[in-house]
């Protein structure tokens, strides 16, 4: 077993684990990363299209190119990279002062590497739901994929999967999916979405569907998949108030099916390890640092929540990242405020703010809405009303809550930050 001891370590070599890692090492501490691919970059890698870098580099890049920003800035800097490495076990209940963390990692060519460490932060993205997490009945044929494995077999593997396509679930990489899809000859017959409105991004609603003229069926379930030894098409039933109208449903036929149906924090291991989490997000609860409920160990990027920008990733990692460096410092934060949803939002992270400094906010809408309201009451009293000419789930918003919005207030441990949508 090989004995290997940082300052910082980050689990999870994408966009988000770079970020931190960088941070890390600016502040002049040692760090290392642990990724479990044979590559950095993560997810970006397989996604070819442009969109992304437009607030991070002001210009449009395709995945791999945002991605290779951060590979080259890791390259040149003394960074400890460990590819093909997994994390099996996150310990903190070790009797070191010096290095009071512990990891145990497996990799196929170092073996087991036992590193000591005193701060961790967690970068390890999320991953797809899958058709038994949405319990979609009907037989059990080939020819059922996450979106994300079909972005893979296409953009990586050089596989075409299917030819007639049905997505299920309008989230962004099942759009991403229908155009790609359409683009190398398939046929798209549908996208399909349970809910009212879509679960992407506006922009993609309109460059993925509308400009190939893919059917959006909204308000549908898909209530059966047919076929025996491959896919032969798929049931929808049409929904009225929430409730199926199984005598509206038709079929669509096709030899493939793609599942969008939404993403979840990779916490298997931030669990085991003690880390309290959040049953709205699937993330770790953190606080004005981006600090789960274990010392010295930070959270950021998907892992913490999912976020609609790869931009917004690199931007809350990176202060993940100062945040550990501090801490590596002696610095603590004292006296902080809780922020929890109101109405119309479905979570605010992070859970709490500092009310000395700047603090990131991001929270999601639980209601479609125009001119709408973003309502901030302290203790229930309004001292903040921001106007949004849209709000809708699939679209995060971001904020910046000051000491200035602060002041004048009085403020102690029971004060409470809420933030409703009107």
């Amino acid at each position: 077993m090989k004995e290997l001891e940082f300052d910082g370590v980050v689990i999870g070599g994408g966009a988000a684990g770079m970020a931190a890692a960088l941070e890390i090492e600016a502040a002049g501490f040692s760090c290392a990363i642990i990724e479990r691919e044979d590559h950095l970059g993560g997810i970006l890698m397989q996604c070819i299209h442009n969109g992304f870098g437009l607030q991070e580099f002001k210009e449009e890049l395709t995945g791999p190119e945002f991605a290779e920003r951060f590979i080259e800035k890791i390259i040149g800097s003394k960074i400890a990279v460990y590819l093909n490495t997994t994390v099996t076990d996150l310990n903190t209940e070790v009797n070191s002062r010096e290095a009071p963390k512990e990891l145990f990692c497996v990799s196929p060519d170092l073996g087991v590497l036992h590193i000591h460490t005193r701060t961790v932060v967690l970068a390890m993205g999320c991953r797809e739901r899958n058709r038994g997490n949405v319990r979609i009945p009907g037989s059990r044929p080939a020819g059922v994929y996450t979106a994300g494995l079909a972005q893979r077999l296409v953009n990586i593997e050089g596989y075409i999967p299917g030819k007639e396509i049905v997505v299920i679930g309008s989230g962004d990489i099942g759009l991403i999916m229908a155009r790609r899809m359409s683009w190398v000859g398939c046929k798209v017959k549908a996208v399909v979405e349970i809910m009212p409105y879509p679960s992407g991004l506006t922009r993609n609603i309109v460059q993925c569907l509308r400009d190939f003229d893919i059917p959006l069926y909204l308000s549908s379930q898909t209530t059966n998949i047919f076929g025996n030894d491959r896919v032969e098409g798929v049931e929808v039933t049409p929904m009225e108030n929430g409730v199926p109208v199984p005598e509206k449903r038709f079929r669509i036929d096709c030899d493939t099916v793609l599942l969008s149906v939404g993403l979840v924090p990779e916490n298997e291991l931030s669990k085991a390890a003690g880390v309290e989490l959040n049953g709205t997000t699937n993330g770790p609860i953190v606080d004005s640092s981006l600090m789960t409920n274990m010392n010295g160990i930070f959270a950021c990027g998907n892992v913490l929540h999912v976020h609609d920008l790869v931009d917004w990733v690199a931007e809350e990692s990176r202060r993940a990242g100062r945040y550990a460096a501090e801490w590596l410092n002696g610095k603590r934060i004292r006296n902080q405020i809780r922020a929890r949803a109101g109405s119309n939002v479905r979570y605010v992270n992070p859970g709490k703010l500092n009310p000395l400094a700047d603090n990131q906010m991001y929270l999601r809408s639980m209601a479609v809405k125009n001119d709408a309201v973003l309502e901030l009451r302290l203790n229930n009293r309004v001292i903040k009303s921001i106007k949004k000419n849209h709000v809708q789930p699939s679209e995060m918003i971001n904020l910046t809550i000051s000491p200035g919005d602060l002041e004048g207030f009085s403020l102690d441990a029971d004060s409470i930050l809420e933030f409703s949508i009107v």
